[in-house]
């Protein structure tokens, strides 16, 4: 290819557009693409206001229609439920644990046998750490509490509070506070404070749970198998190095938005209530999560050594985890 004609590439966003570290971490990659390559790659980004399908990208990468995708993985889950241990699990493992699962204990070669069978690669796009529970009208005090509630939670966790009673509702991340605020929903959860704030939600309900549900959620860059084929080795190589650069990048913005944002609550929203659930929530909540993996875990196939690898590799991270950080941070 002629050196002065650009390979042009479009990659989709679940993200609306401007929405702070997400979206802004996709654009950064583009443009360092853009630079690695000296202008041989342009990868142009379309957001959810743009392409007006947030939860399409899965198909979009797929059919080739876009040649990337930035989203989260757990939002495939109705198209493939193996897509759902990419993102996140309740009570799994936290960021550090899941990126090293991911590069050194198998995940990236079972998320190649996950998406393959679409003609996409995923690579980790950032993480958020761990979530907060979520948002809520009313205080949580009893597992009936739950029962009459909707809901906003994707992935398994949504698995997990249907289970225990909970009616969960899907609404792309653009929609959300309108749904909190004409009732369409009683309750949401999004990230955490490093996003949370901007979206206004503290201002309908103002009960501001801790997480269980999302302990390290990742998102994810898909790329199209054969439009990765046919770039040039050397910008292969730089389109996965700028999406490793831009999971590091989104990781560490995420952190620090969060312990500014949450500095900020402490200062200046004296509303918010800060909670955690009840013990008999919680222990509903876990009870009902071990009874869902389990009835995944006898679909046996694929599924089954996901889940086997993930516990396994969990058994000896958390070990050293709680060693070190629980041990350090408990002194």
């Amino acid at each position: 290819m002629a050196a002065d004609k650009p390979i042009k590439w479009r990659l989709a966003e679940t993200w609306p557009a401007g929405l702070p570290i997400y979206s802004e971490g996709s654009h950064e990659f583009a443009e360092e693409v853009k630079k690695m390559s000296n202008g041989r790659l342009i990868i142009s980004i379309d957001s959810a206001n743009k392409h007006k399908a947030p939860f399409g990208v899965f198909d979009f990468v797929k059919t080739g229609q876009y040649e990337m995708g930035h989203s989260a993985s757990y939002y495939w889950k109705g198209k493939d439920i193996n897509t759902l241990f990419f993102t996140t699990m309740p009570f799994g493992m936290i960021t550090s644990e899941r990126f090293a699962w991911y590069y050194y204990g198998g995940g990236a070669e079972l998320a190649k046998k996950v998406y393959g069978e679409y003609g996409i690669t995923q690579y980790p796009g950032g993480n958020g750490g761990n979530q907060m529970g979520g948002w809520f009208k009313k205080e949580i005090n009893s597992l009936d509490d739950i029962k009459s509630l909707k809901m906003r939670i994707p992935g398994f966790a949504g698995e997990v509070m249907s289970k225990v009673g909970g009616t969960v509702v899907n609404i792309p991340p653009g929609e959300l506070y309108t749904a909190l605020e004409r009732n369409t929903i009683d309750a949401l959860e999004w990230v955490g404070p490093a996003m949370d704030l901007r979206m206004g939600f503290h201002k309908i309900a103002p009960f501001y749970y801790t997480g269980w549900h999302e302990p390290g959620s990742g998102l994810q860059y898909m790329v199209n198998d054969k439009a990765f084929d046919k770039l040039p080795a050397d910008l292969q190589e730089i389109v996965k190095s700028a999406m490793k650069n831009s999971a590091f990048n989104i990781s560490n913005k995420m952190t620090n938005a969060h312990a500014e944002n949450w500095d900020l609550i402490k200062k200046e929203y004296p509303g918010i209530k800060i909670k955690t659930f009840p013990p008999e929530v919680m222990s509903a909540l876990k009870e009902a999560n071990k009874e869902l993996i389990s009835d995944l875990e006898e679909k046996g196939g694929l599924t089954a050594e996901i889940v086997e690898s993930q516990r396994e590799y969990m058994r000896k991270a958390r070990a050293w985890t709680n060693i070190s950080d629980k041990a350090y941070l408990d002194n």
